[in-house]
């Protein structure tokens, strides 16, 4: 089952009911599902390496106390933000401003950042640690089968 964007999402809180939680595609609903949004969205940040680092180090650290609570929303939820400090990034890294197209839809000539390249590295590390834990997998898996 793919990711519900009609859900009332203001009404819902995902930590009692994470039977309506879907995993989805990619980052789907990282800015909609809470308590978790406001729990890790604070601490979302890649302006500088130093920045993206101190980031990408507490939404990791919420990552760990999900698992430990055995907390699979939440555990996703962090995972789609590192993977959001990864794309959003390297976004900006590859496009002055962050800006792919003009206002007329043509593409951006690239003009890369090296500091969001590095942000968008430390990201990319996170989000690959955290994609491959084994417990993480089998709590998403487990989810999965039980809810779609």
């Amino acid at each position: 089952m793919s990711f519900d964007y009609d859900m009332d999402f203001d009404q819902i809180d995902f930590r009692k009911r994470p039977d309506l939680y879907r995993v989805g595609r990619g980052e789907q609903g990282v800015l909609m599902v809470e308590p978790y949004k406001s729990e890790i969205l604070p601490h979302w940040r890649f302006k500088t390496p130093d920045v993206a680092q101190e980031s990408a180090d507490k939404i990791y650290e919420l990552f760990q106390k999900y698992k430990k609570e055995e907390d699979i929303v939440g555990m996703d939820m962090a995972r789609k933000y590192t993977q959001m400090g990864y794309t959003r990034a390297r976004r900006y890294a590859n496009y002055k401003g962050g800006k792919k197209y003009d206002k007329d839809g043509n593409l951006n000539e690239r003009d890369i950042d090296e500091e969001k390249a590095e942000s968008a590295r430390i990201f990319e590390e996170k989000w690959k640690t955290v994609r491959n834990d084994e417990e993480y997998l089998a709590y998403k898996k487990e989810h999965q089968k039980k809810y779609g």
